[in-house]
């Protein structure tokens, strides 16, 4: 999400992060960071004997590159949180670590290209310093300028319109030197963010030129301390189809989902388990890509249910899941209290789940 949210029905919130499927009998919602509608599987999938997946992934053009591993080095049950308006409430990661008894592996931000004309190598470095990996949902375009935003066009993107802006961030990143993730134009299977390529006029193929285009220009000039992760919005009705997306692992170290338990807080939705809003998105990305797979946004509302409950749910099915690498949770109280602390009961089952939740983990943590 961003500092300005998606519409309604999307699965990031729109301020500058998860994601619903449709149950069978269930209409269920995805977030557009929370605000996005779930459901149906995309049209189109991939082979699930990779025949296809090798196409996109470029493998005919050879061995992707990656990070080196350390960047990629993370515990396998890892978990994150999201800060509204960054970087005043920074602080609030004391409170959340009090409240969990365990402090986040990654720290996410949003960042539009109109707001961060330059990498926030400060904010990195204060995440960074309280042991956690910085991800930035780096966005393509100005909260306040409305729907028609031609300076952050994406087939300007991918033909060098922005590549001062792009070589400038590139170079800032590198001189970090740090790991940092990079979750660019997040939930582009939708229509509520200008680079959605649901939107009437942006088209499939802009966007993953316009992904490549980004990666290659930081790995040009060095920056092999990003990490670069891919993370739509979970499948909806009416959503783009994934395969139709997706760079290629190539130019991806990681995906993930967003998507949230909209619990009819947008229209046609109900309570939906974590289980039931990620699974259909999973099951797609898998066939799409051998990139270790996180959650890139989830939530959960107090009303409608039993949050608490679901919370816990969450963390076990994550635990049970060996796709999911880990989870971030929008800890925001917008269109409804996703905060972790909404309630004392809320809070107790962060607790608990986190006490659990990657305790049998393996790997480094985060770096």
């Amino acid at each position: 999400m961003s500092s300005s949210r998606p519409p309604s029905y999307i699965t990031t919130p729109l301020i500058v992060l998860v994601a619903v499927v449709l149950a069978s009998s269930v209409t269920a919602v995805a977030l557009r960071g929370p605000d996005a509608l779930v459901g149906e599987p995309a049209s189109s999938r991939a082979a699930a004997d990779g025949s296809e997946r090798s196409d996109r992934a470029g493998a005919t053009d050879g061995p992707p590159p990656r990070p080196p591993a350390e960047l990629l080095a993370m515990r396998t049950q890892s978990w994150g949180v999201t800060i509204p308006r960054v970087p005043g409430e920074l602080d609030r990661l004391d409170r959340v670590v009090r409240l969990t008894g365990r402090a986040p592996d990654r720290v996410m931000w949003y960042a539009s290209w109109a707001a961060f004309e330059d990498f926030p190598t400060q904010l990195a470095r204060r995440v960074a310093r309280r042991g956690a990996l910085p991800e930035i949902s780096w966005e393509p375009w100005d909260p306040a300028g409305g729907r028609q935003q031609p300076r952050y066009d994406l087939a300007g993107i991918a033909a060098g319109d922005n590549d001062r802006y792009l070589r400038r961030w590139a170079r800032q990143a590198e001189a970090y030197g740090k790991p940092v993730v990079i979750r660019f134009m997040h939930a582009m299977n939708g229509d509520w963010y200008p680079w959605g390529a649901g939107r009437r006029g942006v088209r499939a193929a802009d966007h993953v030129a316009a992904w490549r285009h980004v990666v290659e220009t930081f790995r040009d000039v060095g920056a092999h301390n990003v990490i670069w992760s891919w993370s739509p919005n979970v499948p909806f009705p009416g959503s783009v189809p994934l395969d139709s997306l997706f760079p290629g692992d190539r130019w991806v170290d990681r995906v993930a989902l967003d998507g949230y338990n909209w619990a009819g807080f947008r229209p046609g939705t109900s309570w939906t388990s974590f289980a039931d809003v990620m699974g259909e998105g999973l099951d797609q990305l898998a066939d799409l890509s051998d990139r270790p797979a996180y959650i890139g946004e989830v939530g959960c509302p107090e009303r409608g249910g039993d949050k608490a409950r679901w919370v816990r749910c969450m963390f076990a099915t994550a635990a049970e899941d060996p796709r999911i690498r880990g989870l971030t949770w929008f800890d925001f109280r917008k269109e409804a209290d996703w905060r972790i602390d909404s309630s004392p009961a809320s809070a107790a089952a962060f607790r608990q789940g986190l006490r659990d939740y990657g305790a049998a983990g393996s790997g480094a943590p985060a770096a």
